[in-house]
């Protein structure tokens, strides 16, 4: 199967699951996840109308930004952000997923070029409680968020999550549930977040059914990763 009807069978299945859990239609943006992929098949599914990609390695999604500058596309950086890469993150990026601390997030709206629009982004949250995942605390999210929403140069969007995972989908739909849960907590306290973050290739319905407005979809768009060089 190629690119293309990789693509349409994953934008069937969002559309499918809008409509059995009630969302709205095209309420849930797909994320093309493209990390370790070449820059030819994101310009196959660009081709196919997808303008959504997510990138982990900084140097890696620089190199594809210059072999597609002829596109018009929306970067995510969807990874961990260490603190010496947030200048180019910032720079080059439309959005990042992965923001763990207060510290990255003023790092990114006071690296962010005045000629651009504010930087989006959603804070990571560890809601499986996972000692090797990163991302903020449950309990602190209200706290911080309200403080990053007074950074000049970056949006405050919303949460993400990459929760434990579980083959049982009563079992996936629990830490989504928090997660939105988490939002709404956040917006009566004035925050006016819009994003939730969360869903991947295996529990991407039950993302949707909690709430989901972008699912992070990789190989069932690209195919099995190749080995990353390097």
């Amino acid at each position: 199967m190629n690119t293309k009807s990789r693509l349409k069978s994953v934008t069937n299945r969002i559309k499918q699951a809008e409509e059995k859990y009630g969302r709205s239609p095209d309420s849930v943006q797909l994320l093309a996840v493209s990390k370790v992929h070449p820059a030819e098949k994101i310009r196959e599914a660009h081709a196919a109308g997808q303008t959504w990609f997510g990138e982990n390695y900084l140097q890696e999604a620089l190199d594809k930004m210059e072999q597609l500058s002829d596109l018009d596309l929306d970067w995510h950086f969807i990874g961990a952000i260490q603190s010496n890469k947030t200048r180019q993150i910032a720079e080059h990026f439309n959005w990042a997923h992965g923001v763990n601390s207060i510290k990255v997030a003023r790092r990114l709206g006071e690296q962010r070029p005045d000629s651009l629009d504010p930087i989006n982004i959603c804070l990571q949250v560890n809601i499986s409680g996972e000692e090797s995942k990163s991302g903020i605390s449950p309990d602190t999210v209200i706290t911080i968020a309200r403080d990053v929403m007074q950074i000049p140069g970056i949006k405050l969007r919303g949460l993400m999550a990459i929760p434990e995972y579980s083959a049982d989908f009563e079992q996936q739909r629990k830490p989504f549930r928090k997660l939105r849960e988490l939002l709404e907590q956040s917006n009566q306290q004035g925050m006016e977040m819009d994003t939730l973050s969360m869903g991947m290739s295996g529990d991407m319905e039950a993302a949707i059914a909690e709430g989901a407005t972008i699912v992070r979809i990789g190989t069932d768009i690209f195919g099995e990763r190749p080995k990353k060089q390097g």
